[in-house]
């Protein structure tokens, strides 16, 4: 299993916060809900993205957008617009400090505020993660704060948010099942263009999966942590020296075989103990530690906490949608727009080395 494959097809998106938002001219949206990672297109109209500390980007009908939380961003249809909805953490919605979420509401995972008479609002598509998955969080602390993949590039990504955009108001049984694995295509789409184009500030170990001796190794230790590996059992299993491969898996990645193997086992112990059914015996076992205690004293160096602190942080850590989709609709009180929560205590544990506001623009073909 390669690095971005872990990334949505290790947790995968559960229960994401999909909604489709229309709003009239003049509007603006203050994201402020720290979620991990947000989707975002235009079906109509345009849209000014404006990262804090960031230039503004306009988002045409067709684009997709990808934004690094958990930094503040603002949507708007001109720069200039001053925002008057606050989205904040725990997916509250307000407008001068009132909830809004349900007298905006306008029907199934739709939201938003359109004028009588206005004939053409902007519409907004928009999917958030609600939790920070940690076998995704080295590759999600070296996106850009904001990614976007004009519209054109792909044609079947081009007909996945045509798709999501008929979904998204739907009503049926397994729905949600349905906008979490479109949204997790769209954000594979984009993140393989990303790490496709030439001047893409990838990280070593992620571009490493390219080199035909690196990326075997890699996919071995991402596939069967727990096995017992020693640079001379992985190097033969790949049919190079021990020597060679230690080397060149120290230029490419940027740490040894062994090292790498370490966190990435810690990381994918951090993702299973989200799971109450998994003891932490358990858990030990599936990826390569004698027991608990192995574990725990592992986790506790490297995290900073014991496992048995993670998962009770990360269990508090992911607020739910309403049955309808419609942010709050069983609190009246949750958030529209681009994004939903992630709390705070989901994030523990997490590198706090991540890049200053980057923007990256996709080439149009």
């Amino acid at each position: 299993m390669d690095t971005l494959t872990g990334l949505l097809d290790g947790p995968k998106a559960r229960g994401a916060f999909v909604l489709r938002s229309v709003l009239s001219t003049p509007w603006a949206l203050r994201i402020e809900d720290r979620a991990p990672l947000s989707l975002l297109t235009m079906l109509d109209g345009e849209a000014w993205i404006l990262p804090d500390g960031g230039q503004p980007v306009l988002v045409r009908p067709g684009d997709l957008a990808l934004l690094r939380g958990p930094d503040a961003y603002t949507v708007a249809d001109d720069p200039r617009t001053e925002p008057e909805i606050v989205i904040g953490p725990g997916q509250i919605c307000s407008k001068d400090g009132v909830g809004v979420a349900t007298s905006m509401a306008l029907g199934v995972r739709t939201w938003g505020e359109s004028r009588p008479g206005d004939e053409h609002p902007s519409v907004m598509l928009t999917g958030t993660y609600l939790a920070e998955h940690e076998i995704g969080r080295r590759l999600l602390a070296h996106l850009p704060t904001l990614l976007v993949r004009p519209a054109g590039v792909n044609t079947t990504e081009d007909t996945l948010v045509r798709l999501l955009a008929t979904e998204v108001t739907r009503a049926e049984p397994g729905q949600e099942v349905v906008l979490d694995r479109l949204l997790d295509l769209l954000v594979v789409g984009v993140l393989r263009g990303w790490l496709a184009a030439p001047d893409a500030d990838a990280p070593g170990w992620l571009r490493a999966q390219a080199d035909e001796v690196v990326g075997p190794a890699l996919r071995l230790l991402h596939d069967d942590p727990a096995r017992p590996w020693t640079v001379a059992s992985l190097a033969a299993e790949v049919g190079v020296s021990r020597a060679g491969l230690a080397r060149r898996f120290t230029a490419l990645v940027g740490e040894p075989p062994m090292a790498y193997l370490a966190n990435w086992r810690l990381t994918v112990a951090a993702d299973l103990l989200r799971d109450p059914e998994l003891t932490i015996a358990a858990v030990a076992r599936r990826v390569g530690y004698g027991d608990a205690f192995a574990l725990s004293t592992a986790f506790k160096r490297v995290r900073g906490l014991t496992p048995q602190e993670h998962r009770r942080l990360a269990a508090a850590g992911a607020p739910d949608a309403g049955p309808d989709g419609v942010p709050g609709s069983a609190r009246g009180d949750a958030p529209a727009g681009a994004a939903g929560a992630a709390g705070a205590a989901a994030g523990a544990g997490a590198s706090s080395s991540r890049p200053g506001p980057t923007t990256v623009v996709l080439a149009a073909g």
